[in-house]
């Protein structure tokens, strides 16, 4: 699968780190090149579907309406 175009600026690509999967929703680690984890949570279904495992080469994609910062 490639994308050819996509809305979604924030786009990191990274490989599978971990899985903990659930019932129903299962979070996702992505680790980044830059040794960055980015944490999805995704439906179980998904993962399956998805093939994901740890290892995978995947593009993280995080499109958000509110970003909350907090002072140091």
């Amino acid at each position: 699968m490639s994308i050819a175009a996509i809305n979604v600026r924030n786009q990191f690509r990274g490989r599978v780190r971990e899985i903990i999967e659930g019932p129903v929703v299962s979070e996702v680690d992505v680790e980044t090149s830059a040794g960055i984890i980015v944490t999805s949570v995704i439906t179980t279904r998904s993962v399956k579907e998805l093939g994901l495992v740890p290892g995978r080469e995947v593009i993280a994609l995080i499109k958000s309406t509110e970003v909350a910062i907090a002072a140091l």
